[in-house]
């Protein structure tokens, strides 16, 4: 039997210990905020009044249910981006942007970045409460021995051009998943589901790993089960037929913690993406592969590459002070990137630790000849102690921090955000199951206000002037 097969096998084994086990031990506070909650809100339209439940959670704002409002007053409400709308309601991440708190089930990410390992994080996310340690051997080795892909999968591979993209290959090859294992596409059953999730987790890195020894024109290289994720990882990315590869411990706990503060961020685009693909039904790797799509974009995970690329074009540290008049400057088009974010008002809690991670990687490396991360460097000392940049709170981001890292370890600037969608995975995996569980789910369907032409007669092409 090929090695792949039964290592697929396993996955058919009887659902293990950690489904549907009890939350004795957890010490977070969780509840239905459906029904806790009397607390109601009025709207008033023209000389109306309509009153609408108001659901609390156990921290956060409050969000007012406004399910109903059409059915009963007739009106949408306007909310571009859904900036201020609660899409779903979730128990996995909670964010508090302006206290500067990213939690994952509860747990400080500064705590599972510095004390646990990505496993131990993607067990969390699933599953709602850290694993003992039978759990976390179970779940470690049905990861590991899953990490394989399809033969056919590396013939699927030449059908791209090698000058092509990695993030576009990634989006073809997680879609093409549900061709390769079409035995866990059945949603409506939790084994299936169960074994989506953890061939998804498991073959992820394996298919950036491809998607980069493609581009580079090198041979594909197969995982190893007695390597933890991380270095599994670096190892099927970095490894030659040639010579035997050294794992470096620094680099894989540096890969590990990128992976950590990765893992999941709350309704963000992409997790939106595929939270709303999944509500039609549509099988877990299809609504993966939409989620790659989606983070794609530079404004979502293509930040750090774009971070990268500011700094190629500053060029130097003497020029340093042009570019930072230049971002000061509200008519220049010129915008720092890797600093300050969208939902961070204070510093980004990953910030501090991919900091941390950043100058561990670089003093590995010895790498003090780089110019672009003398810039980097200099940058990071002006935007902490620069007036302007910390009335503007102009923080370091994690993109900042999480560029430089991978620059350093090696990788290209096309592959920073297939890394981001290997660690991300977990996240959306986990929402995707989330919602698929929830009984209140229905397909996605937000509303419009139209703006276009009232109704009109066509006119045959002959009388049109």
């Amino acid at each position: 039997m090929p090695i792949s097969q039964a290592a697929d096998m396993l996955a058919h084994l009887a659902a293990p210990p950690w489904m549907g086990y009890a939350t004795a031990h957890s010490e977070g506070r969780i509840m239905d905020a459906k029904t806790t909650n009397n607390k109601s809100s009025t709207l008033t339209v023209g000389n109306k009044n309509y009153d609408f439940p108001v659901y609390e959670g156990t921290i956060g704002p409050d969000v007012v249910d406004i399910s109903k409002l059409y059915g009963q007053a007739g009106i949408f409400t306007y909310d571009p981006g859904f900036t201020s709308t609660a899409s779903c309601e979730s128990k996995i991440t909670y964010i508090d942007g302006d206290e500067g708190i990213l939690l994952y089930r509860g747990y400080p990410i500064e705590q599972l970045a510095e004390h646990g390992d990505f496993l131990e994080t993607c067990y969390l996310l699933l599953y709602g409460e850290l694993p003992t340690p039978t759990q976390k051997a179970d779940f470690d080795y049905r990861v590991t021995r899953h990490t394989m892909v399809h033969e056919q999968m590396s013939r699927f591979f030449q059908g791209f051009r090698r000058d092509a993209h990695p993030m576009a290959v990634m989006c073809g090859s997680v879609g093409a998943l549900a061709a390769f294992y079409h035995d866990s596409t059945d949603i409506s059953d939790p084994q299936q589901r169960m074994i989506a999730s953890i061939r998804m987790i498991a073959k992820m890195p394996t298919l950036a790993a491809m998607a980069y020894k493609y581009n580079v024109g090198q041979p594909f290289v197969y995982p190893k089960n007695d390597l933890d994720y991380a270095t599994n990882f670096l190892r099927m990315c970095y490894a030659v037929p040639c010579e035997e590869y050294k794992p470096n411990p620094v680099l894989a706990r540096a890969m590990d913690r990128i992976f950590i503060l990765h893992a999941d961020h709350e309704q963000n685009a992409s997790t939106s993406t595929v939270r709303l693909s999944g509500s039609s039904g549509a099988n877990p790797f299809a609504c993966i592969a939409a989620g790659i799509a989606c983070l794609w974009g530079p404004a979502h995970g293509g930040a750090n590459e774009a971070a990268l690329k500011m700094l190629g074009e500053i060029g130097s540290v003497d020029r340093i002070p042009e570019f930072i008049k230049r971002a000061k400057d509200k008519n220049d088009p010129f915008r720092l990137m890797g600093f300050g974010h969208r939902v961070y008002k204070n510093y980004d809690p990953r910030a501090r630790l991919m900091q941390k991670t950043c100058h561990e990687v670089l003093s590995e490396l010895g790498i003090k000849d780089d110019p672009l991360l003398d810039v980097a460097m200099e940058l990071e000392k002006i935007a902490l102690h620069d007036d302007y940049f910390i009335e503007k709170k102009l923080y370091p981001n994690v993109d900042f921090y999480s560029g430089i890292t991978l620059k350093a370890m090696g990788f290209p600037v096309s592959m920073f955000t297939v890394l981001f969608a290997v660690a991300r995975t977990v996240g959306w995996i986990a929402q995707w199951k989330e919602m698929i569980e929830d009984p209140s789910q229905k397909i996605g369907r937000p509303r419009q206000l139209y703006t276009g032409a009232t109704q009109r007669d066509y006119a045959p092409i002959s009388r049109r002037k």
